[in-house]
């Protein structure tokens, strides 16, 4: 038999799955292997159906999940050869909060007739914002029953969280709630499919549930005053037992090994979130660095010895990425969505001639057109919430800002503009926690952007004045993954005793780093004077023209 040992990571995105084969002993990723959902996003109407879905729902497949296993995995192992008698683990990451409806035995409402039409039957994805009034009576309650555990969230939990879209769905569809035997996260849920056994995460109950190790979930009174029907939610519809990231959540069942090709018995770890999963792929294992994970969002997560107090932050968890530390979460909604949604939709036809000249994407163009400007030169200013303010305003009702613009402004000076606006946003994250106890001395980041746009890096390192350090890996969330499974193996069978092991052997950066540039520093610190302004100014309340225009767009519907 081979000394070579193998493990596999499943990354479960926003628009597809993707499996990572990666050699346990030194973290090479020898194969890789990614399934487009069939029905990706569902933000428009119910596949099979033709009526329109609510603005702010954003839903999915969870049969997509079981395409990806069924096809990613069995992928990777013809790609590379790897035998699935080396693959001793097996570890998934999903995107949080994403949660679903299910019967006792585990199936989906939405993949029952008499549920296939009905929405709330269906995953609610984390960008589901529709449950904002829900968030906002979660909030309320807890300020007025003087809940401690609220103060874990920066003081405001969000619209994308597990009870947040709970409440939405016995809001508005008490049979749907009726109906569910378990509420759960699909992180959970798939887990559940490969084992045949329900576990729950630490992370997502933590991040995203409002459970901590030392007290638990919230009491029974909190959520009868919530709702009385919610009282006894945790014991009806959820679980008390929560299992520690980094251990085994179980064995590959015989269906399992059927989808995926693997061997029975093979180990699975408990599930763990995109984001969290990331920071010991990114080498990162200790306080004080911040890992940014940069994709269509990004999520800046730290380590810290202490517990400190962070408004506006999403949160903070005991051992909710690393053992033995506490994981602070911030994040921005909106940051390759917006540039995307300006290529989209608001760049004109010469830069679109400018591409195929040059045999170059849109964004690689404006890109380029874009690094000719001077910091400042273009005149503009934004703010960057396009898809709402997640840190550290907690706030989906915000929309996006263009200042500065005249007859003379030209597409890349937007395109910067937009760039640096996000660079802001994670300034103003980062001052947040040093304010309150929580060091960033240095960032390292991963995800599709860092490996795209050297500009954007650049001016990120300009405007936050750290230096930001890459991932050797384009799959850190996979490698991630793919690292638990390792430890959920056990290094009897050739994986590892410990996360902090596995980080030492198979965790790597790349050479490259970003330096700030003190010029363009001191005109950054200019600009984001005017940044901060407009944020407090549009942000906290002393002008609501955004909410207002919100509430006349939904009135003229």
């Amino acid at each position: 038999m081979s000394k070579r040992k193998f493990a596999i990571g499943v990354d479960f995105g926003t628009e597809s799955g993707r499996a990572v084969l990666v050699e346990v002993a030194t973290g090479k990723e020898i194969a890789t292997a990614v399934y487009p959902y069939l029905h990706g996003v569902i933000d428009e109407t119910l596949p099979g159906t033709k009526a329109r879905l609510e603005p702010d729902w954003a839903l999915q497949d969870p049969d997509d999940y079981i395409r990806t296993f069924k096809t990613t995995i069995p992928a990777v192992l013809k790609k590379s050869g790897v035998s699935a008698d080396d693959v001793i683990g097996v570890g998934i990451d999903f995107t949080a909060c994403t949660m679903l409806p299910v019967k006792a035995d585990g199936a989906p409402l939405c993949t029952l007739p008499e549920f296939r039409k009905h929405p709330h039957a269906w995953v609610k994805l984390w960008k589901h914002h529709a449950a904002q009034p829900e968030a906002d009576k979660i909030n309320a309650t807890a300020r007025r029953m003087n809940q401690s555990w609220l103060n874990r969230y920066g003081g405001k939990i969000s619209s994308e969280w597990f009870f947040s879209k709970t409440l939405q769905i016995l809001d508005e569809a008490s049979e749907i709630y009726a109906a569910a035997d378990r509420l759960l996260e699909a992180a959970d849920w798939v887990v559940w499919q490969l084992t045949g056994v329900e576990t729950r995460n630490s992370c997502t109950a933590g991040y995203k549930a409002l459970w901590s190790k030392r007290e638990g979930f919230p009491g029974n009174a909190y959520f009868a005053a919530l709702d009385p029907r919610l009282e006894r939610v945790i014991d009806e519809k959820m679980s008390r037992a929560i299992s520690p990231i980094g251990d085994c959540a179980g064995q590959l069942t015989a269906q399992a090994a059927r989808w995926t090709g693997l061997k029975p018995g093979t180990a699975v770890a408990v599930a763990n979130v995109d984001a969290h999963v990331s920071v010991p792929a990114a080498t990162v294992v200790e306080p004080g660095r911040m890992v940014m994970i940069m994709g269509t969002s990004t999520c800046h997560m730290v380590l810290g010895k202490d517990e400190h107090l962070v408004p506006g932050i999403c949160g903070y968890v005991e051992d909710g990425i690393i053992p033995g530390l506490f994981g602070y979460e911030a994040g921005q909604s909106c940051v390759g969505d917006h540039f995307a949604w300006f290529v989209e939709n608001a760049v004109p036809p010469e830069y679109h001639a400018l591409a195929k000249k040059r045999k170059a994407d849109l964004h690689a163009v404006l890109e380029a057109e874009a690094a000719k400007l001077r910091p400042g030169e273009s005149g503009l200013l934004a703010l960057d919430w396009w898809n709402g303010n997640r840190s550290t305003l907690v706030d989906v009702d915000l929309t996006g800002l263009l200042l500065g613009a005249t007859l003379a402004t030209k597409a890349p000076e937007i395109y910067r503009a937009l760039i640096e606006a996000t660079a802001f946003g994670t300034r103003a994250i980062v001052e947040a926690f040093e304010q309150n106890g929580v060091p960033v001395n240095e960032f390292v980041t991963c995800g599709g952007l860092p490996e795209k746009n050297k500009l954007l890096m650049q001016i990120y390192a300009d405007v936050t004045g750290r230096e930001l350090k890459v991932t050797a890996s384009k799959q850190t969330p996979a490698l991630g993954s793919a690292m638990f499974g390792a430890v959920a193996a056990g290094s009897a069978a050739g994986g590892y005793a410990s996360i902090f092991d596995a980080a030492q052997k198979m965790a790597r950066l790349k050479k490259e780093t970003f330096k700030p540039i003190p010029e363009n520093q001191r005109v950054y610190e200019k600009l984001y004077a005017e940044y901060v302004a407009l944020y407090d100014y549009f942000g906290r309340g002393a002008n609501d023209v955004m909410k207002r225009l919100k509430h006349i767009k939904a009135e003229s519907r």
